[in-house]
């Protein structure tokens, strides 16, 4: 097969948008990537529903790794996503989102605080706009962002879902603090992927895993 063929091939493969849907304790969670990462986690609680493009193809194989690292944070034994990511956003989208991963696991910051991480401390509601526009939720922990007065604010799951993650991580680090080191050792994303070996047409992007 001719290089130009192969590579035509290839580019065709990793731009195929693969979604699966997966039951969660928030709630039904629509999973959407492509060969270059997961681009799309959708509260399908939330209204408007998503509903797969019709080109999409619907295949649970490419997110065998997101869906297993999912699991074990829902059941307090991961603290931190170790996964292929492709969110499609503005240059200021994507520098919001990625301070968004780095607020530790359990803890929260105001939009103020956010927006002084990233270097503008007067864009604030501008901050609130790309944390609210943010396609990663739970994954991207855009739920870790608050009022200044403690208070929880838009979330675009609903309120109740960001409440239920904060209480999560709350509880299961109060839980590991009462344990032995050893017996409360939390999973890291390494060792969890272990159990979700990823489908051969996963490996391609390690895909095949809103705020």
């Amino acid at each position: 097969m001719p290089g130009v063929v192969r590579r035509a091939l290839a580019e065709k493969i990793m731009s195929v948008m693969y979604w699966h849907q997966i039951a969660s304790p928030v709630g039904p969670l629509v999973l959407a990537g492509d060969g270059t990462g997961l681009k799309q986690i959708h509260f399908q609680t939330a209204r408007p529903a998503l509903l797969p493009e019709p080109e999409w193809v619907a295949d649970p194989r490419p997110f065998a790794q997101a869906i297993a690292q999912l699991q074990a944070y829902f059941t307090g034994r991961l603290q931190e996503f170790d996964l292929p990511l492709a969110p499609e956003g503005t240059a200021f989208q994507l520098g919001v989102w990625q301070q968004l991963r780095r607020i530790p696991y359990g803890q929260t910051i105001s939009y103020g605080q956010l927006a002084r991480r990233i270097g503008n401390p007067r864009a604030a509601r501008a901050v609130g706009l790309a944390n609210g526009s943010n396609p990663l939720p739970i994954v991207v922990p855009c739920h870790r962002v608050i009022g200044a007065d403690g208070s929880l604010t838009g979330f675009g799951g609903g309120l109740p879902i960001k409440r239920q993650l904060l209480e999560l991580e709350r509880d299961t680090l109060a839980t590991s603090a009462q344990q032995s080191p050893r017996a409360g050792q939390v999973a890291q994303a390494g060792q969890v992927a272990q159990a979700g070996q990823v489908a051969p047409v996963a490996r391609a992007g390690q895909v095949r895993s809103a705020g």
